[in-house]
């Protein structure tokens, strides 16, 4: 049956939650996949879904669901949430590592933001053809954006559609969070690229939210969620972020999105959340992070929409010319790696906060003597 769209308009919403490590921080079990899938397809089945597809990279579940109920929907939402709910009962069957560990409140409220999960959405109205990448993370923060949204939509040595395209060329409008103080600001790029940079280079205080096109039209929304800002200053692990990019027409081409991804830029995470490690671009099978819980991995899953039906997805790092890269981001890890404990390879002491070194240095408090 083919889905009509009032007025063309269809939500995409990517929703990510770990609910349980299988070793470890690994993978997720494939149980928790069917038991998504399962709660989606029933979804779908009563109409309050168009389309959905259940993903998962390294021990995060990615629910990539599309419906008519608009952003923030309370619907959408709860079914987002009581699917976690339902795999985390299977995961603690299992004794899976972590279960429920991004779930951190006791019941749903009006919407999952700020409950544990990440998430990514966009209301849009479709056009005469719609391919999207959505890009899922693991073991990293939700800055691991701001470089390649500045090189897809502000570099024209990245995106060669800023010089050639009369359409691209008109630049893009950066919608910039300040995570700390809880404020966002609108800028202009190429009008205002160098105060952009000065902001987005901090990746963990400000980070990119959403990209508008000069006309006003969304092209890309990421997920900003902190997980240790959610519980209260206790540390829970990194944010592993999801992002959504339209691609084509009045957006960069869908080569020029994924062309940043090539170059394997170092993100922070990694182990325990607390190091700096090489962001590895890998196909689906290979988005299981195992030396030292990483490399931060970073998957691309590309669909076509039609009438909010998702035709996909494709897997497009699972690609040879993506090889350099992920044999660079070995290089680079080995590099980071012989540092051990020191840093820079460690994060720096105002990013520790979150781990257990505030206990180490409790304990040591009355040791220490004025110099």
């Amino acid at each position: 049956m083919i889905t009509v769209l009032r007025n063309g308009m269809v939500t995409i919403s990517a929703i990510k939650a770990d609910i349980g490590g299988y070793p470890g921080h690994h993978s997720v079990h494939p149980e928790l996949i069917k038991t998504a899938e399962k709660k989606l397809l029933k979804a779908k089945k009563d109409k309050t879904l168009i389309d959905f597809r259940v993903l998962a990279c390294g021990d995060d579940l990615q629910l990539i669901m599309t419906h008519k109920k608009g952003v923030d929907s309370k619907k959408i939402h709860k079914l987002a949430w009581d699917t976690f709910i339902a795999g985390t009962a299977v995961a603690k069957k299992m004794k899976l590592y972590g279960a429920g560990q991004d779930l951190l409140a006791d019941a749903f409220s009006s919407n999952i933001r700020g409950m544990g999960p990440g998430i990514a959405e966009m209301e849009i109205k479709e056009r005469k053809s719609e391919p999207i990448v959505i890009f899922m993370a693991d073991k990293t923060e939700s800055g691991a954006w701001n470089f390649p949204l500045y090189k897809v939509f502000a570099d024209p040595f990245n995106t060669a559609g800023l010089v050639v395209s009369p359409k691209v060329s008109k630049g893009y409008n950066f919608e910039i969070f300040d995570l700390h103080k809880k404020k966002k600001v609108i800028m202009d790029a190429p009008k205002e690229i160098y105060s952009i940079l000065a902001l987005i280079g901090a990746s963990e205080r400000y980070v990119v939210k959403r990209i508008f096109s000069k006309e006003g039209e969304i092209g890309a929304v990421t997920s900003t969620e902190s997980l240790h800002e959610i519980s209260g200053g206790k540390y829970i692990g990194k944010d592993d972020p999801v992002m959504i990019v339209r691609a084509q027409g009045a957006f960069p081409a869908l080569g020029e999105v994924i062309e940043p991804f090539a170059f394997p830029f170092l993100v922070k995470g990694w182990m325990r959340g607390s190091h700096h490690g090489p962001f590895m671009p890998t196909s689906f099978a290979q988005s299981t992070p195992s030396r030292f819980d990483g490399p931060p991995r970073v998957i691309a899953a590309g669909f076509q929409l039609a009438n909010g039906k998702l035709i996909g997805p494709v897997d497009l790092f699972d690609d040879p010319s993506y090889d350099r890269a992920r044999q660079k981001s070995n290089i680079v890890a080995d590099y980071l790696r012989m540092h051990g404990p020191f840093e820079p390879a460690r994060l720096g002491l105002d990013e520790m906060e979150y781990t257990t070194l505030p206990d180490v240095l409790n304990k040591l408090k009355k040791r220490f003597k004025s110099i």
